[in-house]
């Protein structure tokens, strides 16, 4: 499957949708006087050009890298979401102050079957086409896709509205006209700042999957030789494109050669598997076969882990010269201080062993 053929091919199909259903909808609002039609005209253009944007944002997302860009340029998929929100927002904001307009100075509309009849019609039309939109989009995983197709069966809610009030307006002569179009309006700039939302927490960086983080940990654990895989973080680089490191524990006896010869099937497998690229793999060397080692890591392991905050030890080194314990504490995000918690943690140990010295390092609950 060609990822960018399948996005730019869905856009074309709602443009073309997209832009029939805005010149009916402005000539049928303008013949019947509907200030409510003629905004979900406009509301129809706004999806069209959407729709150019992410045709836009497909084409530059798979530029090859460069010298400037040297990961590539993916993450523009984000920044064309990022524009759609911007759009959608400015044609909900727009349709808001026109709607009030209207409440100060009302005009009666005047409907007549074909209205009805083609407000009908595209209720159907975006029903079927922001579904379609919104399957292609999590199937392709392309967020401007998604982004349209939520907005295409918001549409259709706003449509069906629109009927609505004509039978209402045709039954007892009320007119809901400008009222419902602020219902519109506030609907539109609802679904444009969920979009800038969820965008904007994808350029900040959001948490893992959890099923993938698992998923990667665990293939990473069924090497021979590996006892742990901790510490993965994954940055994305646009929606097919995951960059990260990790590190793994693995016993101290394992040399240089061995060590580089599984990283690199490490590497190579993972991205195979999970099309993610590990280009760090750090290493945790342990010496759990020495008993002291081995007694006073689980001893410490029992300890700490009694806290419900404390979510995982690892990377646990002895240093027996100087009776130095290092190691890696895993502290929840829901801890407010999580600093004065392992310092808590620290005085507790040492006064629990007080032959040894404890070294440890906050670590950040990054992935499941």
């Amino acid at each position: 499957m060609n990822r960018q053929k399948v996005i730019i091919r869905t856009s074309v199909i709602g443009i073309l949708a997209n832009v029939l259903l805005a010149g009916f909808k402005a000539a049928v609002g303008l013949l019947s006087n509907s200030i409510a039609i003629v905004l979900d005209a406009v509301n129809n253009l706004s999806d069209a050009l959407s729709s150019v944007i992410t045709i836009i944002g497909a084409k530059l997302s798979v530029k090859p890298a460069d010298k400037k860009h040297p990961l590539g340029y993916g993450r523009i998929e984000y920044l064309s979401s990022m524009i759609i929100a911007v759009i959608i927002l400015y044609a909900g904001i727009s349709a808001g102050i026109e709607s009030v307009k209207k409440i100060i100075n009302p005009e009666a509309p005047d409907y007549r079957p074909v209205t009805l009849i083609i407000v009908a019609v595209a209720v159907v039309v975006k029903i079927v086409l922001g579904t379609y939109v919104s399957r292609v989009g999590k199937k392709v995983n392309s967020d401007s896709l998604a982004a349209s197709g939520k907005d295409a069966l918001m549409d259709s809610i706003i449509s069906a509205s629109v009927l609505v009030a004509a039978v209402i307006y045709l039954i007892w002569g009320v007119s809901l006209e400008a009222y419902l179009g602020v219902i519109i309006a506030l609907f539109i700039i609802k679904s444009g700042l969920e979009i800038l939302r969820e965008t904007i927490s994808q350029i900040l960086g959001e948490r893992i999957d959890g099923e993938l983080s698992k998923q990667i940990k665990k293939d990473l654990c069924a090497y021979d030789g590996v006892s742990g895989a901790y510490d993965l973080i994954l940055h994305s680089y646009g929606p097919e494109q995951l960059i990260g490191s990790v590190h793994i524990e693995v016993d101290d006896t394992m040399t240089a050669p061995e060590l580089d010869a599984l990283e690199r099937r490490m590497t190579a497998d993972i991205y195979a598997k999970h099309r993610v690229a590990l280009t760090g793999i750090s290493i945790y060397s342990v010496n759990l076969s020495d008993p002291e080692t081995d007694t006073l890591f689980h001893q410490v392991h029992d300890e700490v882990m009694q806290n419900e905050h404390i979510l995982q030890i690892h990377g646990f080194t002895l240093d027996k010269e100087t009776a130095t314990a290092v190691f890696d504490l895993v502290i929840s995000f829901d801890v407010k201080d999580r600093r004065a918690l392992l310092d808590s943690v620290a005085a507790e140990l040492s006064r629990q062993h007080p032959d040894y010295h404890f070294v440890i390092n906050l670590d950040n609950d990054i992935s499941d």
